[in-house]
């Protein structure tokens, strides 16, 4: 049902190569890049992440409450992205681990623009 959740962001390049590397491990690159506007996914059959300079050019202001959430095949890759987003100047905003017993596991981070991500998996 989706085809792609948009951010904001402040430095084009800078987003594209944060979430180029993050996402890298499960196949996903950039697919479009219209200057403004740069589209990451595995293909565009698929739902995908774009990064932007905001239309009206202010400054890009995360929401409260917003969160993009990225599937992860198993709980280890959870902990591996996770620690690779840090690693590229994301924060964290929680510690890979269950939240919910035998159904939920997740981590939650901040890309450099504070824009708030979940790398969960069902299990």
């Amino acid at each position: 049902m989706i085809g792609y959740v948009t951010i904001g962001v402040t430095d084009m390049e800078k987003a594209k190569a944060f979430y180029s590397d993050l996402l890298s491990d499960l196949g996903a690159s950039v697919i479009m890049d219209m200057d403004r506007i740069a589209f990451i996914g595995t293909g565009m059959d698929a739902p995908m992440l774009a990064v932007c300079v905001p239309y009206n050019e202010s400054d890009p202001q995360p929401g409260n409450g917003n969160m993009i959430a990225i599937t992860a095949p198993s709980k280890e890759k959870v902990d591996e992205l996770y620690h690779k987003a840090k690693s590229l100047g994301g924060s964290c905003e929680g510690e890979p681990g269950q939240r919910i017993p035998d159904m939920f596991y997740g981590a939650y981070v901040r890309d450099p623009d504070g824009n708030k991500i979940a790398f969960y998996v069902f299990g």
